[in-house]
This record gives C-alpha cells, sequence and structure tokens, in this order.
C-alpha cells in the first residue's frame, strides 16, 4: 500500500501536507481542529513555505476531518504518513523547517501512532 514501485512517474509534489480545519459544532466532546486554530495555522503554513521557496515542491492542503479531533490541530505529511499537532505558528515554523526542507522528524511535536479499532 502506498509504495512506490520502478516505473512510477515523478512524483508532482515531493511532499502534500494535509491540514485539517474540520469544524464541528460549539461545545462538541471531541472539539475540532478549526475551534483550535487550524484555519489560521494553515494560512500562515501556506505562507511561510512559499517564503522559504519550497512552495513549488511542497502543496499545503486543506483537509476535512482526519478523526483525531481531541489530538488537534493536526497535520499529516505525505508520502511519509507523519502526523504532528501544530498548535502556534512557532510549531509550523519547526515543522516546515525541520520536517520538510531539511528532512528531520519534530519529535515533540509528533502524534503516536494509535491503534484504530476496525
Amino acid at each position: 500500500m502506498g509504495t512506490r514501485q520502478a516505473g512510477d512517474p515523478p512524483l508532482y509534489y515531493s511532499s502534500h501536507v494535509f491540514v485539517c480545519t474540520n469544524r464541528r459544532p460549539d461545545g462538541h466532546r471531541r472539539g475540532s481542529c478549526a475551534e483550535r486554530g487550524s484555519e489560521e495555522l494553515r494560512d500562515y503554513m501556506k505562507a511561510r513555505a512559499r517564503a522559504l521557496g519550497l512552495d513549488g515542491d511542497v502543496r499545503i492542503n486543506t483537509s476535512g476531518c482526519l478523526d483525531r479531533c481531541e489530538e488537534g490541530p493536526c497535520v499529516v505529511s505525505y508520502p511519509e504518513g507523519v502526523w504532528y499537532r501544530l498548535g502556534t505558528r512557532e510549531d509550523v515554523d519547526a515543522f516546515l523547517e525541520a520536517h520538510l526542507r531539511d528532512g528531520r522528524r519534530v519529535p515533540d511535536k509528533l502524534l503516536a501512532p494509535e491503534t484504530r479499532i476496525k
């Protein structure tokens, strides 16, 4: 699943970053990424990615619910499938510079894998 194979065409973008902007009704027991500021952080991330010269190689996408609302604002970067909680502009800067530009993880912002109930 999801692995590239010999003969596959080149990637259009080296990374796709999905930023959850799901908004649940006020007072919902799970909350939502949007009520925790994800829309503003997404806009900031797009602007900072351009300023860092990443915008031709990286695509910052708006996403609906990523189903980890309690941990939000949630971001997932593909093709690696690495999940982050980015709650501040400083978190976004660390993610852009370390993960996307330098190829390193930001350990204190990673969301731990969870066992999914199927």
